[in-house]
């Protein structure tokens, strides 16, 4: 009967876990803000690929991308959703701020 129990508990534990990540941040910075920043990055082209080793709205390098989270959506950002984009780009600012968008991330330094 113990293992059951424990087994329910971290069941519950990890699904509460899973839920979570699910779930946007309470202090998220709204999407007109993304909006904001993305029209400064990219012109507010969500797939944008120059060849410039930046993609996407919010132009992610590969690495920031990847370190982020962002290969489970899609290869390189410009092949992400705008949706997609933004969940990485709230995983970003919470470590790094709105400094790892240091001419446009004015409209999320905020959150």
């Amino acid at each position: 009967m113990r293992s059951k129990k424990k087994f329910a508990t971290l069941s519950a534990a990890a699904a509460m876990g899973v839920a979570a990540l699910a779930q946007p941040a309470a202090n998220a910075a709204p999407a007109s803000a993304w909006e904001q920043v993305a029209a400064c990055e990219s012109g507010g082209n969500w797939q944008i690929n120059t060849g410039n080793g930046y993609y996407g709205g919010l132009q992610f390098n590969a690495q920031t991308w990847s370190s982020f989270g962002g290969q489970q959506y899609a290869p390189t950002a410009d092949q992400a959703t705008k949706e997609q984009q933004i969940a990485v780009a709230e995983q970003v600012l919470a470590t790094q701020g709105a400094g790892a968008w240091p001419n446009c991330g004015g409209p999320v330094g905020g959150y």
